[in-house]
């Protein structure tokens, strides 16, 4: 189920691609226009972090990568990932989201979801799993947006980049809840 995840998606104004290296140095641009973001991500993609994040990600099996570009500039703008996806279970999580400031506010981030539900959830999977850092407002926001619910949170359960330990809300969406 994992390798039907990994493809292409679009819905102009966002095209998805499985994350390559051709799209790692622009991806260091994106996530560079946003300075202060980064506290609040479990892995910072700033600097020599960038690189640090990169192999981690070489060295993680259980992830499906996504390079997420603005289609109407051809230019990447960010990334997003399906984790743990898990065809026993049917469930997967969407998650280690990250969008340049440039795309913010302006739906970007809903067509995007949209796409990734959407794929999920003909792909087989019957739940959706996001995990939110509490101080993300915008973020937590955003998946309530989606319809997904606040099922509870998680205390204290780990620790980011910044050595903060940090309480992480789990949301849920259910197939036959999905309507956008």
């Amino acid at each position: 189920m994992a390798e039907k995840l990994s493809k292409i998606l679009a819905d102009a104004p966002v095209r998805l691609e499985p994350l390559a290296d051709h799209h790692l140095e622009p991806l260091r641009a994106a996530c560079a226009e946003d300075q202060e973001i980064w506290d609040i991500y479990p892995v910072s993609m700033l600097d020599e972090n960038f690189d640090k994040a990169i192999q981690s990600f070489h060295n993680t099996s259980n992830w499906v990568r996504f390079a997420v570009i603005n289609s109407g500039t051809d230019t990447v703008v960010g990334m997003s990932n399906y984790i743990n996806p898990d065809q026993t279970t049917k469930v997967t999580e969407i998650g280690g989201t990250y969008i340049a400031p440039s795309v913010r506010g302006s739906g970007f981030n809903g067509i995007m979801k949209k796409l990734m539900i959407d794929h999920a959830f003909a792909c087989g999977f019957t739940r959706i799993e996001f995990r939110v850092d509490t101080r993300n407002k915008r973020s937590m926001a955003a998946v309530l947006k989606l319809g997904a619910t606040h099922e509870g949170t998680l205390r204290k359960n780990r620790i980011t980049w910044t050595n903060y330990v940090r309480d992480t809300a789990v949301f849920g969406l259910l197939k036959e809840e999905w309507s956008l």
